[in-house]
């Protein structure tokens, strides 16, 4: 694996159910866990992996499209149904619903006739998140106590 390769993020607690996610940039992105009292807005974890999902698709259909003209609307839905079974808690029905339209002309002509493919090729190929999702990538977890290094 290169250096380029890696990603990561690192999260540390800023308060009873709020989290700070610092990238290797230097980015910050803060989040609750959604369950306190009174009207919380910051995102839910979640809420940012179904961000996550159609950020990465956004991203790569919008290159594809803004080559030809920029859109007057560009909008991603993504939707989800939470359920608890004998396996526990996961999400079904993951579903990503572009809406866009582009100006009038031949330039507008070309992005819309590029948008189905651009979504297809985002969604088979290109994006990262979905794609990992789909693959049904395993997850690791390890648990380090600082207290107990020596």
């Amino acid at each position: 694996m290169t250096d380029n390769a890696l990603r990561s993020v690192t999260i540390e607690r800023a308060g009873p159910g709020r989290f700070t996610a610092t990238n290797a940039r230097g980015g910050t992105l803060t989040f609750a866990t959604g369950t306190g009292s009174g009207p919380d807005t910051d995102f839910t974890p979640v809420e940012l992996f179904l961000a996550a999902i159609g950020g990465c698709t956004a991203a790569d259909v919008e290159v594809a499209t803004s080559r030809h003209t920029d859109p007057t609307v560009f909008t991603i839905a993504v939707t989800a149904t939470k359920i608890e079974d004998e396996s526990g808690n996961r999400l079904s029905d993951l579903a990503v619903a572009f809406t866009a339209a582009f100006p009038d002309g031949a330039l507008g002509d070309r992005a819309r006739a590029i948008l189905p493919r651009a979504v297809k090729t985002s969604h088979d190929r290109l994006c990262t998140v979905s794609r990992t999702i789909e693959a049904g990538t395993p997850v690791s977890v390890a648990v380090t106590d600082p207290a107990r290094e020596t």
